[in-house]
């Protein structure tokens, strides 16, 4: 390992990153930051010219049907589809938030 990954503070990242550490942890965590460090910086001296960058290891592809233009349902077989409505002119949802109930 390198000196750059030498005195890591553990205490000042737990700070900046508003973790609260016990203090009994605090020197296996400086050696497990310290291992980590030291494997990127051994992966950083990887010979890596000609190898296209990428940022997932297979191809990705959205695998989605054309639009279709379709005949939009009618209101009236709309609100026959709900299971409850208001007046037979609203669908009537679950209430999610607390407070009064509407009719």
């Amino acid at each position: 390992m390198s000196d750059s990954s030498k005195g890591i503070d553990v205490a000042h990242i737990a700070t900046l990153a508003r973790l609260r550490i016990e203090p009994g942890s605090v020197q296996k965590l400086q050696s497990e930051m310290e291992s980590i460090v030291g494997y990127v910086e051994m992966l950083s001296e990887l010979d890596v010219t000609g190898i296209e960058p990428t940022a997932h290891a297979v191809p990705r592809s959205n695998v989605l049907r054309d639009d279709v233009r379709g005949t939009p349902l009618g209101r009236d077989a709309m609100l026959a589809n709900a299971p409850d409505t208001v007046d037979g002119e609203l669908i009537k949802v679950p209430q999610v938030l607390p407070g009064e109930e509407m009719s």
